[in-house]
């Protein structure tokens, strides 16, 4: 029994030192969330939650019913949409199977053990072995930081996904906001020119109409109709696609959103050093830096195990009832004839080299994205001022004097509904104008911490809106 000591100590060694390495690696899940939640409440003001039971899932569904009780606005939206969206529900579980993969990339592999029994006559013999894969034994400290690097990917990438789902929870809300008022403009417009077609028909019915005004007040009625059909299927789009951001569905689709779109702010958001924020605050920036980082750290990783594939560490007891017991030891390895691992290695160092030329693309872009991001917000908001401060007032003096001179009969009805309609349609610009300044705003914020996406543009003007006269 003495001479099976050092076996039981080897053993017992072993043991402690697969605990030793293994023991610190646990499944924290709520930890693993930590980052993602910061980063909500930091960029976007946010809450971010995952249900783990279905109590957990409960108390969500009702904060979402609360939020729905009272008319939408931007914030209350994007917090909806960090609770329900499924989509980014079902990416979030990237997180558990990444934590997985980590806490598994710090255990050793279970050992083997074999039994075999053999017999010739009257002799038996027993063949036991303990075998322990050696090579990742040796390889735990370089797989353990690589899984923990690993990990820190996917939560940098889902933290982008998430800040990408607000983003374009907040558009969408903008443009159903946008939709709603250019509906309620447009049925505006349809009236005055059925009233205007309408008078046209009647005059023209008793002679008092020519046949040319009167067309023309005909396709200005064919125009407001085409013009409110649009008007209603926009509505009806942007309207459906929040409703996707936000996950909702059967009566939750009757949410209520408000009336018009928030005011311009008093002066545009100054950014006297736009690159050098971005540069700190970009997750696609800090995620290639890693990215290459952690290509360095893997060719570290191929160097040293070039020579070193398979390496296992057996021990072996074989006992006999006719013969002592033999107890022994047996390591195996491949040995590198054929293959060298050279050709890993210039594999990964390729792959090294790559990273940096991406992670300076990345860079470059970025600076790039945030400096037009801000121009489309300063001229936005620069236009938006200008149809608030000059264009609507101006349409709405030329109808109040104009309504004067009807009143003293100086113009006929149709010169007023005329003027009518280019003070509507220059109110509808005004509200686009500012619904376009809330997607440039929108588009900012998230060029300032990831890509942004397709920025919004400003399209050249185009002639202005006539009345049914031509002028």
């Amino acid at each position: 029994m003495a001479t099976d000591r050092p076996l039981l100590a080897w053993r017992l060694a072993v043991t402690a030192t697969a605990a030793l390495l293994t023991g610190c690696a646990s499944l924290a899940p709520d930890a693993a969330l930590q980052p993602l939640q910061q980063a909500a409440r930091k960029h976007i003001g946010a809450e971010l939650q995952m249900a783990h039971t279905e109590a957990d899932q409960a108390r969500i569904t009702a904060r979402v019913g609360e939020l729905l009780a009272a008319p939408l606005t931007a914030e209350t939206a994007v917090q909806i949409a960090l609770l329900n969206n499924r989509g980014l529900l079902a990416r979030l579980q990237d997180l558990g199977i990444a934590d997985a993969d980590r806490v598994q990339a710090s255990r050793l592999a279970n050992p083997g053990f074999s039994f075999g029994r053999s017999s010739k006559g009257d002799e038996r013999e027993i063949e036991r072995g303990l075998h322990l894969n050696l090579a990742r034994l040796i390889a735990l400290p370089w797989l353990q930081p690589m899984a923990q690097r690993q990990f820190a990917r996917v939560q940098g990438e889902l933290t982008l996904q998430m800040l990408t789902v607000a983003a374009d929870t907040r558009r969408a809300f903008v443009q159903a906001v946008a939709a709603e008022e250019t509906l309620r403009y447009m049925q505006q417009v349809m009236q005055a020119a059925e009233a205007s077609a309408e008078l046209a028909r009647r005059m023209a019915a008793v002679g008092n109409f020519n046949k040319l005004s009167q067309a023309r007040e005909q396709a200005f009625y064919a125009d407001a109709a085409l013009n409110l059909a649009r008007a209603q299927q926009a509505r009806t789009a942007s309207r459906e696609r929040l409703t996707r951001l936000l996950g909702l569905w059967g009566a939750q689709t009757g949410f209520t959103l408000p009336a018009r779109l928030p005011d311009l702010p008093p002066e545009p958001a100054g950014q006297p050093d736009i690159e050098r924020s971005a540069m700190a605050q970009r997750l696609d920036v800090q995620a290639s830096r890693a990215a290459a980082e952690q290509t360095a750290k893997n060719l570290g990783l191929t160097q040293a195990t070039r020579f070193v594939n398979v390496l296992e560490l057996g021990l072996m007891r074989n006992g006999s009832n006719e013969a002592p017991t033999q107890r022994g030891w047996e390591i195996g390895f491949e040995l590198p004839l054929f293959d060298s691992g050279s050709a890993r290695v210039a594999k990964a160092e390729a792959v090294y080299r790559q990273t940096l030329h991406q992670a300076a693309d990345v860079a470059v872009n970025a600076r790039s994205e945030v400096r037009e991001a801000y121009g489309a917000y300063r001229t936005a908001w620069d236009i938006a001022r200008h149809h608030r401060d000059e264009i609507v007032p101006l349409r709405q003096r030329i109808l109040d004097e104009n309504l004067l001179r009807y009143n003293g009969m100086l113009i006929g009805v149709f010169e007023l509904l005329a003027d009518a309609r280019l003070q509507i349609a220059s109110v509808n610009a005004a509200i686009e104008a500012l619904r376009d300044f809330w997607l440039a705003q929108a588009a900012l914020d998230q060029a300032l911490v990831g890509p942004a996406g397709a920025l919004p543009t400003i399209a050249p003007g185009g002639p202005a809106p006539t009345d049914a006269k031509g002028h």
